[in-house]
């Protein structure tokens, strides 16, 4: 057990050196995957330096290997090159640095990068990063176009070439990085990261030329297609060459075939809209005159109607009208009313005729019994012999109607005729 260390007793640089060879010693071999960075393998030495750096992070580890390892690995150990490495790690005393012994290399084969991508492919469907329905649709005349290429490259010169030719107006804010490499991943997620950030970029372009499957792989890496995917503004893949379909085109928003078509979709040709402005001023001012013709045809056919041209002739027609309408009307009230006039005549003459007046003024009298109770008159009496001794009578007469009584003398009854008899009419 080591005895802690204070600053009265602290540990030379050789014994902590040492314990940490020591426990760098204890670790086993390991099989490690990167790219070559550099290799140097100097001619009567026997042992090559080798850099391997992680292709999604910007870290590497020291390699040492025996130089006819290297030699002998062939086209495989090359600089730029995918590898599978097997070592152990080892602490070197005199440096204090930390690198990895290998003894075996291998080249990562097309076949297994393939299989590799497909599966990465497959988790990031499933994920939903290739859903149509969460791609966005550029704006049809971007402010600025943030663009993200290799610098001074042809991918760059096509794409600005080709939008300004259609927009000549067009601005793009230009991020160069590393299209291919170890460092290729970061520093493209790096300039991603600053165009979305950056509010006057209203569409983000990622653009490469052709290359072979090794070097479209930073556009294939998980890293890459997550930053792609959380973007805020638009991007549009433009990697390679028709056939290349890297992951990233299907994370993208829009993918183009080649920067060439990125450039001619991402602005509108200014002769083409043009044209169609005019086109449209001619449609829009043809249709206009055209509705002005019909308007004014119609106006004048409503001009010339009878109607219109003599708008008092139908009210003098129906004026006749109503004049004859109403002289009829009078006619017909006047004859009905001396046809009501000469039946109230026929009906009252012979009321005069029938009624009891006139049987009253040739001397005759209607007698009725007057109840004792003062109710009504009970009905017209049609014989003496409905009389009784002590009967209140009504008895009318032409000269009106007086009351009497059965029995009493004929002084009492005011001058009124009497009868022996009392007959109807």
């Amino acid at each position: 057990m080591s005895a802690p260390t204070s600053p009265e007793q602290p540990w030379p640089v050789r014994t902590v050196a040492r314990k940490i060879a020591e426990w760098v010693d204890r670790l086993g071999a390991v099989w490690v995957e990167g790219q070559l960075a550099q290799i140097t393998a100097r001619a009567g030495t026997g042992t090559a330096f080798l850099v391997l750096r992680d292709p999604a992070a910007d870290v590497s580890l020291q390699l040492t290997a025996p130089i006819g390892l290297v030699r002998d690995g062939g086209p495989a150990v090359a600089e730029g090159n995918r590898v599978v490495v097997h070592g152990k790690p080892s602490f070197f005393l005199g440096r204090g640095t930390l690198s990895l012994r290998v003894d075996d290399i291998r080249a990562v084969g097309i076949g297994e990068l393939l299989a590799r991508i497909e599966r990465l492919r497959r988790l990031l469907a499933a994920e939903g990063l290739f859903d149509p329905a969460r791609k966005r649709r550029p704006p049809f005349l971007p402010h600025c176009i943030g663009l993200v290429t290799g610098r001074a490259s042809a991918a760059e010169h096509d794409v600005v070439t080709n939008a300004q030719a259609r927009w000549p107006a067009v601005r793009f804010r230009i991020e160069p990085v590393a299209v291919q490499g170890a460092l290729a991943v970061p520093q493209i997620v790096d300039a991603l990261g600053v165009l979305d950030r950056d509010p006057d970029v209203d569409v983000i372009v990622l653009a490469r030329g052709g290359g072979s499957v090794e070097d479209l792989l930073p556009f294939s890496d998980e890293t890459l297609c997550r930053a792609v995917a959380d973007c805020r503004t638009p991007v549009v893949s433009a990697i390679g060459h028709e056939p290349d379909t890297p992951l990233v085109d299907h994370v993208a928003d829009v993918r183009c075939s080649t920067p060439t078509e990125a450039g001619r979709r991402l602005v509108p040709d200014i002769a083409e809209e043009t044209a169609r402005i005019a086109g449209l001023r001619d449609r829009a001012r043809r249709a206009l005159a055209g509705w002005v013709d019909r308007e004014e045809r119609l106006l004048s056919a409503l001009r010339g109607r009878p109607v219109l041209a003599e708008p008092l002739r139908a009210l003098d027609a129906r004026t006749v009208e109503v004049e004859r309408l109403r002289d009829a009307a009078r006619a017909c009230v006047e004859r009905g009313l001396d046809r009501r006039g000469h039946d109230l005549e026929h009906v009252r003459a012979r009321l005069a005729t029938l009624g009891p007046a006139a049987t009253l003024a040739r001397g005759y009298a209607v007698v009725q019994r007057v109840p004792d109770d003062g109710a009504d008159p009970l009905p017209v009496l049609r014989s003496v012999d409905e009389v009784g001794p002590g009967d209140h009578l009504r008895i009318r007469v032409a000269d009106g109607a007086v009351p009497a009584t059965v029995g009493e003398p004929a002084a009492k009854r005011n001058g009124t005729r009497t009868r022996k008899k009392a007959s109807a009419p």
